[in-house]
């Protein structure tokens, strides 16, 4: 909703200064992007949020009724949650951690992908046995694509084009792989699976050459031939197959086995088995950091998130989380981009006006400014100004003074990052 109001509301004048951040290149301000781990913890009705860093959860955000997928758009500044018994979408800004829209889809909605260019958001919603599509400017739904197979999972291209959907095989249903063309949402492509599959997860190749697709009923991996749409290679891996996450080079896919809290990892170049991890009990999603240094795993039945080292296949660590964790995906936010967002939402809520909006954010703006020019020592000078605009806000009223301290406290992580000294 936030997110929707501020594009309708903000003055002409934030527009401009939020444009020429968007078209700063990529500099010194680059290294001070945060990522984050987002599971859903389905008993929990909530998302936790885990601090690759620290490898801690930092934060918890309640969503609607049994979330299962997630999504983060390609910028890191929302996240997307599928709740399959509230048949809803909930919308997270990744900058304050709160649901800012909550997007009504199909029935029972599980799998969801976010387009690589983040213009919109696919949902598999399996018992009404079609795609939801939702426009991620607005968070409305723009398009419905019926299937013949009740979709289970689905991942999406990389260069955007295609729409891999999981035909789950859902109460005796029959099983498929479908595709759906992005430009016309439309289903151009089935392939079928044999009789007592159960497909799960689905993930495409860095390359688009390829998408693997875990089948629990008979504990393999499908590897499908993008270009053909033929099934290429069978995989035998632990009991139960769920999830898959494949590398950001492309070498490795991590499959989570369900029912032997095992994790095969597959060499893609081959499609065998060359490690297999033991995590803790009822393994079921997993995700890759976007560095590909190491592989967080869902395990339900333990509430935990195991953490491995792609390096030498080992768990390194084991986070606490929610209740019968599902699925996680990562999300890379700068912080003076979360900062802009957390300015924005006290405008659109009322509580600056554009004017006072427009000269936090004016400032912001030249920080990254500064910092991609080397100039750290004029970077945290201009974060001292926003400090002290915003301490003026707290004494004129405008800002209440928990209001003002979230953002000192945010500008002084950012200082801290950066060495700034004191002032």
């Amino acid at each position: 909703m936030t997110h929707n109001i501020s594009k309708s509301v903000l003055g002409s004048t934030i527009r401009v200064v939020v444009s020429v951040l968007l078209l700063t290149g990529f500099g010194a301000s680059a290294a001070l992007a945060q990522t984050r781990g987002y599971v859903t913890n389905f008993d929990f009705n909530s998302v936790s949020v885990i601090d690759t860093v620290t490898r801690t959860v930092v934060a918890t955000v309640t969503v609607g009724l049994e979330p299962l997928g997630i999504a983060v758009t390609p910028d890191g500044a929302f996240v997307y949650v599928t709740n399959i018994s509230g048949n809803t979408v909930s919308v997270i800004s990744a900058a304050t951690n709160t649901v800012v829209a909550t997007v009504p889809v199909g029935t029972s909605p599980a799998g969801i992908a976010v387009t690589p260019n983040g213009a919109f958001t696919y949902v598999a919603n399996i018992f009404s046995s079609n795609v939801s599509v939702i426009d991620t400017a607005t968070n409305t739904v723009v398009d419905t694509i019926p299937l013949a197979v009740r979709p289970g999972s689905l991942a999406i291209t990389p260069n955007g084009a295609f729409v891999y959907v999981a035909g789950s095989g859902f109460l005796n249903d029959s099983s498929a792989i479908m595709v759906i063309d992005t430009a016309t949402n439309t289903l151009v492509a089935t392939v079928p699976m044999p009789a007592g599959s159960a497909l799960r997860g689905v993930a495409v190749t860095p390359n688009g050459a390829f998408v693997y697709v875990t089948n629990a009923g008979d504990n393999t991996v499908v590897v499908l031939d993008t270009t053909t749409n033929t099934v290429v290679a069978t995989v035998p891996v632990g009991n139960f197959p769920f999830g898959v996450a494949i590398t950001p080079n492309g070498a490795f896919a991590y499959v989570p086995n369900s029912f032997d809290s095992t994790v095969s990892v597959i060499d893609t170049a081959t499609n065998t088995v060359v490690a297999t991890v033991r995590v803790r009990p009822l393994p079921t999603g997993v995700a890759i950091t976007p560095d590909g240094a190491f592989a967080y795993v869902a395990n339900a039945e333990d509430n935990t998130v195991s953490v491995i080292d792609t390096a030498t296949n080992t768990v390194i660590d084991n986070v606490r989380v929610g209740s019968f964790p599902q699925f996680i995906a990562f999300g890379t936010l700068d912080p003076i981009n979360s900062l802009i967002a957390q300015v924005e939402t006290l405008i659109t809520g009322g509580t600056l006006t554009p004017g006072q909006g427009a000269g936090l954010i004016a400032k912001l703006t030249e920080v990254r400014s500064k910092l991609d020019r080397g100039k750290s020592g004029a970077g945290c000078n201009q974060l001292n100004a926003f400090i002290n605009q915003v301490n003026a806000f707290i004494k004129n009223g405008s800002l209440s003074q928990a209001q003002g301290q979230a953002l000192i406290e945010a500008v002084n992580a950012l200082k801290s990052n950066l060495a700034c000294s004191r002032g």
